[in-house]
């Protein structure tokens, strides 16, 4: 290894007095009461729980040389992101905490905050080392909360659109700091894929599409069953859509598993926002064909034209999987509440303005703040990897096996 660069053990040490931080402040800061009537269930936090562990965990194995990192460090960042989201929902007093909150719908805010970190963990895979995505969960959890605030108190947004915000947010937040990474000069093959990993990243997919009726509609009071019915429905088209372009798009007419991959998501991402006033499922399933289309059609002009003129290396395509398709979500719950509120006289110019500022200070702070965090984790106290180390398992990992990992 170069001398410019510390081997991560020297930043272990930082890992452990964080958590003892945690326990620290976890002594004050009260628990909440068990016994209270839960408004989410278990099975409901379960689901959301398996998304971010085993949804995201596997969806982020598509690098040949990167399994172990992609799976292990987002275990990392889950478990400590979601004690410190608690806490920061907390501290900073976004919500009135009572000690008779449900503790497990608590969780679940908290585990669904998760999502952005994780997706914007997504835009820099194989680049960040675990001490930057550390400082990066830690700067992303705060301005996120911050940023929900913003939109509850002062724009009345509702508590389940304003979470819905964490897909915008993480993926704009991700691209900004991958802005800030030094590209490959050349694609090498450790970025390319395996029939084996494609094969781990489509079963990640394959969690994430089962369970994310219940990511869109978990925190929700009413309608709850209104919005699983049309999150499934946009499931389904986007993901029918997503082997339809598949075979248009290439060139031997045969399918592509990246292209699956990523597209059979876009459609819950983009129903997120209006999953529960939708009143009939056809306008979902436009959402998710619009959005599958979004996710394929337009990894071709970002991967090309865009993304080398911003100098943005987005590694896992997380734009066009999950930051287009839920700017069209966005403009979508818009279009909706306008026709549902249209005899509401000049006060709907207003509800409408406060769903459009929503929307522009979601994206404006996850730019700015991931822009910022982006030139933070570049200092020489955080980077730790050289690039010609980047997407590569051995560079952290011991590998007990001794096999070509080129095959």
């Amino acid at each position: 290894m170069s001398s410019n660069y510390r081997n991560f053990r020297h930043s272990v040490p930082w890992l452990i007095l964080l958590e003892a931080v945690f326990i620290i402040i976890f002594y004050f800061v009260p628990s909440g009461n068990p016994a209270a009537v839960s408004t989410v269930s278990y099975a409901d936090f379960q689901d959301v729980n398996h998304m971010m562990i085993f949804g995201f965990g596997f969806f982020l194995t598509f690098l040949r040389r990167y399994g172990f990192s992609s799976t292990g460090f987002n275990l990392l960042i889950v478990a400590f992101g979601v004690q410190l989201s608690i806490l920061t929902e907390s501290l900073l007093h976004l919500w009135e905490q009572r000690e008779e909150e449900d503790v497990v719908k608590r969780i679940a805010r908290a585990t669904m905050s998760m999502t952005a970190v994780v997706i914007s963990t997504a835009a820099a895979l194989g680049k960040a080392n675990p001490v930057q995505l550390i400082v990066m969960t830690i700067v992303e959890i705060i301005f996120f909360q911050m940023s929900r605030g913003i939109n509850n108190v002062f724009l009345m947004v509702q508590d389940g659109v304003g979470m819905m915000h964490v897909l915008l947010f993480g993926a704009y937040f991700g691209l900004a700091v991958s802005s800030r990474f030094s590209e490959p000069s050349a694609r090498s093959e450790k970025e390319a894929s395996t029939p084996k990993s494609d094969l781990l990243a489509m079963l990640g997919s394959l969690f994430l599409w089962v369970f994310w009726p219940s990511f869109n509609s978990v925190l929700l009071t009413e309608d709850r069953k209104k919005a699983i019915y049309n999150t499934y429905f946009a499931l389904a088209t986007s993901a029918v859509i997503a082997f339809a372009l598949s075979v248009l798009t290439t060139k031997d007419g045969k399918l592509r598993m990246a292209h699956i991959h990523s597209a059979v998501l876009a459609g819950g991402v983009a129903v997120s926002y209006a999953a529960d006033s939708i009143d009939y499922p056809w306008i979902a399933m436009i959402l998710g064909l619009l959005a599958s289309a979004i996710a394929i059609l337009g990894s071709y002009s970002l991967e090309r034209c865009w993304n080398p003129v911003l100098k943005i290396h987005d590694s896992a395509g997380v734009h066009f999987t999950f930051g287009l398709p839920g700017v069209l979500g966005a403009l979508a719950q818009v279009v909706i509440f306008i026709i549902k509120r249209w005899n509401r006289g000049p006060r709907l110019g207003y509800y409408v303005m406060y769903h459009i500022g929503a929307f522009c200070v979601t994206i404006g702070i996850a730019l700015i703040t991931g822009f910022i965090t982006g030139l933070i984790l570049n200092l020489k106290l955080f980077k730790t990897s050289p690039v010609s180390k980047y997407f590569d398992d051995l560079f952290y990992w011991e590998v007990s096996f001794h096999v070509k990992l080129t095959v």
